[in-house]
């Protein structure tokens, strides 16, 4: 039987990566658990999430792979309300609190095949059956804990703040949550007057974008400091306005007439009549008059504000400085409640056109328009976004900000930008985070209330217990609402609130432990986490969260390294001015995207992706054409793990399995296939190969190339830098496969008839083999599959099983580290010389249309570099053979094979040289080779009182006779093109050939079939 399992020419790597997973099946178990389907940014998260586990565990640590999930919050309540037909806090309330929290604990299952299949699929190892849930008794009893130790610190507060509210989902958010949806709309702008006490036709000019907001108006603000006019209009309507002078024309018009100029000052206090009647007894407690307020601007608007103390922030500032209250005529829904009776029962934005019907009637318009402008929407239910009073719990962040400063500043962010300016800035500037939200679904906030306002705050299932008398098993609102005690004769009962699931998120370090009710010791040596990783989004989200927490629990960041990925977009569409053009009317050209119908050109419009727009390829689609392995090291080698954006295209996927996959299976195709015809057998001939110092230079060259790789590789693993980490992978299977093998191929067929032949062959398969199963290792983390499968075909399946030592798995074998003894850099220099003149040989053949099975007389090879000379002089006949040539020529100087001639490099020399440059430009024409010597050996020389250096003179080379050169830094390469009859003769028959070796391959001739050719 063959030595090892071979090796199937055609190759699918879906299939490939199927296999090993039926071996890995042994290392899965039990099902996550989720609220959505898994998407191209959770395969990212979840590829940053295998690489770094899989890399530090060969590397002999133990890293826990927990698995663990948000199970609380708005996503899975908003499902259950779609599912039941429901639509907001009153419907949910009139369905059952209880039934609608059992109907959330059943739906966040819904998505668990789903799941396990694509984590699986994509390679990640994770446990299951240890996983955690926001939703477990120990989870939440441990977030009690965390916030019973905000209280106790003095670090929790409930305030009534305007704060962004989702009236769909009738909560608010946290000020980080309102910045996840802007979008670009049309509201309305409406610039209304209101009539000056005292006077006819004396108003004040107010201009908002929010109409709704108009009937709860308690005040108008000014500047202190703004100079405001008083003028008539250009087209005068007979009434006389107030506006800030530096917008009075744009808002009156150029020719309105100035009628006075007063300071803000000066209007401060003055009453005006209010819009609408609905609170018009507020004007005896000091409403409905001028006030001041610094955030006043004349950037934009009329210079007035418009006050509105429930729904603005700086509106329930100033109000609350000059004594004026709150009234707010929304409910929690967002609708206008009775005591606004024409609008009753609206949605407050639907109300917008009735509102301005009605002033406009009354005549209180000025003027009305339509602005386009940024939007906060809901991130969660994709509806607008207002911003109302509201009471929320709040944890003290403003006061922790210096504290959280310091704790970021020993946290290693990859990339550090995002660590020392976005991270940075936004801790600098940290508001106060409103933890809570009126909703169902989630771990209730552990406060208990007596009638009089007295609370009291519950840190542990134990102490509720202790206090009630009841048995408790599910902390749920639905379970333990109905529970109150008695303490100093006053009774408490829980406030209605459950935590914002961002809060749950933030305390998960101690959460999945149940600490510090168990595990405590487990906890504290294992504290903070040396990895998190997840998208740029939560420098706002997870990690701000994280750092809040831990900073006011224990006075440091809860973790040490973080990797931040950007977001994953769809391809970008083409667009002309009214629509979008299918990609097979594009074509590029000049760099930029033309229409091949009109050849109008095109812009380019990257979105997110959508499922509703169907704008990518579904992640399992992609993954069963091009598998796994390409899709982790296409996103791995993407501006998308430098926290930049990417625009997934499946031809970059494609393009990984032409490019890696499949040379990489070539390679070990090779390998295989010859062991087999030579029974070449790991286990008897390695022991008596010869050693590594006394191989060919090839050999000791690419094992040389494969210990630089295991350092490099190693030094950016230890880093975090896991974008620095395919490249290099990439380069040696470019090493492996384009030099080392292509050059060795006659090693392993030749007969090994002589000690020399046998000696050398047995170094080729030695070297082979031991590279192709330490780079098994190395590429593991990366690429699992192929890892896999390559390290089972050379060191675990039949017939290779008889090599006792290997491990189950690659993954389970010991990462690579540097042998220092393995590496020649000197012989990694002569190479590295040699293949740069090979390439720039190549390039000359191409470029002059000379076939590469044509020999040619001569290469001259011309360097400066002594040391570089020397290398390639003692490399002749690599070179010869690589370009085809008979003889190698390596000079000093090009004198013999061009003529040079000199021009100035204005970009380099403009400014050094002002007002010289011309005649310089003229003295630099005039060089000689010396001079050009001397500027080569790194020297300057002198022009117009100027020292001139290389990059300040731009040389061209002007080829003798038949020779076409080329030239890359130091390196010029020239080809004699002059061809004599015995060249072509013999161009001829390598000709034949190679159309002969391509008929065997047609024809399906296996390695070691005999075939007979006549000519």
């Amino acid at each position: 039987m063959p030595v090892f399992a071979p090796v199937a020419a055609d190759v699918s790597f879906p299939e490939e990566e199927q296999r090993v997973l039926k071996l890995w099946h042994i290392f899965y178990d039990g099902p996550p658990f989720a609220t959505g389907l898994p998407h191209y940014g959770h395969i990212v998260a979840s590829t940053l999430k295998d690489i770094v586990p899989r890399y530090w565990t060969m590397r002999g640590f133990r890293v826990e792979r927990r698995f663990g999930w948000d199970t609380h919050g708005l996503p899975i309540e908003m499902d259950v309300e779609k599912k039941l037909g429901l639509a907001g806090p009153s419907s949910i309330r009139a369905y059952g609190v209880d039934r609608f929290n059992e109907e959330c604990r059943a739906g966040v299952l819904r998505y668990v095949g789903e799941w396990r299949k694509t984590i699986t699929r994509v390679g990640r190892w994770v446990d299951f059956d240890n996983d955690y849930k926001t939703m477990d008794l120990a989870f939440m009893e441990s977030c009690w804990w965390v916030f019973k130790q905000l209280w106790d610190t003095g670090l929790v507060y409930q305030g009534l703040r305007v704060m962004p509210y989702s009236w769909r989902l009738s909560t608010p958010l946290s000020n980080f949550e309102a910045g996840l949806d802007y979008r670009d709309v049309d509201d309305p702008a409406l610039t209304v007057r209101m009539l000056l006490d005292g006077t006819d036709n004396e108003h004040l000019l107010v201009w908002t974008t929010t109409p709704w907001t108009l009937p709860s108006n308690l005040a108008v603000a000014v500047g202190l400091d703004i100079t405001y006019v008083k003028a008539r209009a250009e087209k005068d309507d007979g009434h006389v306005y107030w506006v800030a002078q530096d917008l009075a024309a744009a808002v009156l018009g150029n020719g309105h007439e100035v009628l006075d100029t007063q300071p803000g000052r000066a209007l401060v206090g003055r009453g005006y009549r209010p819009l609408f009647s609905f609170f018009a007894d507020r004007k005896s407690q000091r409403a409905f008059r001028v006030i001041e307020s610094a955030h006043v601007t004349t950037t934009d608007g009329t210079g007035l504000v418009h006050m509105a103390p429930a729904f603005g922030e700086d509106d329930f500032s100033a109000c609350k400085k000059a004594g004026i209250d709150v009234v707010d005529p929304v409910d929690d829904e967002g609708n206008f409640k009775p005591v606004v009776a024409p609008y009753a029962g609206r949605n407050v934005k639907d109300a917008d056109r009735d509102i301005m019907r009605d002033l406009k009637a009354q005549g209180s318009v000025f003027k009305q328009a339509t602005l386009k402008h940024p939007y906060p929407y809901c991130w969660r239910s994709g509806t607008p976004l207002i911003y109302k009073t509201t009471p929320s719990w709040y944890v003290k962040s403003e006061s922790l900000r210096e504290k959280m400063v310091e704790a970021n500043s020993s946290v290693h962010w990859v990339p550090d930008f995002v660590g020392e300016a976005r991270f940075h800035n936004w801790l600098k500037e940290a508001r106060d985070w409103s933890i809570s939200r009126s909703r169902f679904w989630g771990t209730p906030i552990p406060m208990w209330q007596s009638d009089d306002g007295d609370v009291h705050c519950v840190g542990s299932v134990a102490e509720l217990q202790a206090l009630t008398g009841a048995a408790i098993t599910d902390v749920h609102p639905h379970r333990i609402d109905h529970l109150t005690f008695t303490k100093d004769g006053k009774t408490y009962r829980r406030v209605k609130d459950v935590f914002d699931c961002w809060f749950e998120s933030g305390a998960m370090p101690y959460a999945q432990m149940h600490y510090p009710f168990e595990h405590k010791s487990v906890f504290e040596g294992a504290f903070p986490a040396q990895f998190i990783a997840e998208g740029l989004d939560q420098t706002r989200g997870w990690f701000y969260t994280l750092v809040v927490l831990g900073t006011a629990l224990f006075g440091q960041s809860p973790f040490k390294n973080v990797v931040v990925n950007g977001l994953v977009l769809a391809k970008g569409h083409y667009k002309n001015k009214d629509e979008y053009v299918p990609h097979e009317f594009v074509q590029e050209r000049g760099g930029k995207a033309i229409d091949k119908r009109d050849g109008a050109e095109l812009r380019v419009v990257t979105e997110k992706m959508s499922k509703s727009k169907k704008n990518y390829t579904a992640p399992e689609s992609v993954i069963d054409t091009f598998g796994a392995d390409a899709l982790r090291a296409y996103l791995i080698n993407s501006p998308v793990v430098r926290a930049e954006p990417l625009r997934f295209e499946d031809e970059g996927v494609r393009e990984v399995v032409r490019t890696v996959l499949l040379p990489l299976h070539n390679a070990l195709s090779f390998f295989v296939s010859y062991a087999n015809v030579d029974g070449w057998d790991p286990a008897v001939e390695l022991p008596t190969a010869p050693p590594l110092a006394e191989r060919p230079e090839l050999d000791r060259w690419l094992a040389s190339v494969l210990q630089s790789l295991v350092g490099e590789i190693n030094t950016q693993m230890e880093g975090y830098y896991l974008y620095k980490v395919v490249p290099p992978m990439l380069g040696f299977i470019d090493d492996l496969t384009n030099w080392y093998i292509r050059r060795s191929r006659r090693r392993f067929w030749r007969s090994a008839d002589t000690d020399e032949a046998r000696r050398d062959k047995a170094s080729a398969y030695a070297t082979l083999y031991e590279v192709l199963t330490t780079f098994s290792k190395v590429l593991a983390p990366v690429m699992p599959f192929s890892a896999e499968s390559m390290y089972q075909r050379l060191v675990r399946e039949p017939g290779a099983a008889h090599l006792h030592g290997g491990h189950d798995s690659v993954h389970l074998c010991d990462y690579p580290l540097v042998d220092a003894s393995r590496i020649d850099r000197d012989v990694e220099a002569a190479m590295a010389a040699v293949r740069q003149t090979v390439v720039l040989g190549r390039a000359l053949r191409e470029k002059h249309k000379l076939k590469t099975r044509q020999p040619l007389a001569r290469v001259t090879v011309v360097t400066s570099d002594a040391r570089l000379r020397a290398l390639l002089s003692a490399q002749r006949s690599l070179v010869a053979d690589e370009l085809n040539v008979k003889d190698v020529v390596v000079v000093k100087d090009d004198a013999a094979l061009c003529t040079l001639s000199f021009k100035a490099n204005f970009k380099t020399l403009g400014k050094k040289l002002g007002p010289k440059m011309k005649a310089a430009a003229a003295a630099i024409e005039q060089l000689d080779r010396a001079a050009w010597a001397t500027l080569e050996s790194g020297e300057s020389v002198t022009i117009e009182g100027e020292a001139i250096v290389r990059e300040d003179v731009l040389v061209t080379r002007t080829a003798h006779g038949d020779v076409v050169l080329e030239t890359a830094g130091d390196l010029t390469v020239a080809l004699d093109t002059q061809l004599t009859e015995a060249l072509v003769d013999e161009g001829l028959a390598r000709e034949l050939t190679s159309r002969l070796q391509q008929a065997r391959k047609d024809s399906g001739c296996a390695l070691t079939d005999r075939v007979e050719v006549t000519l």
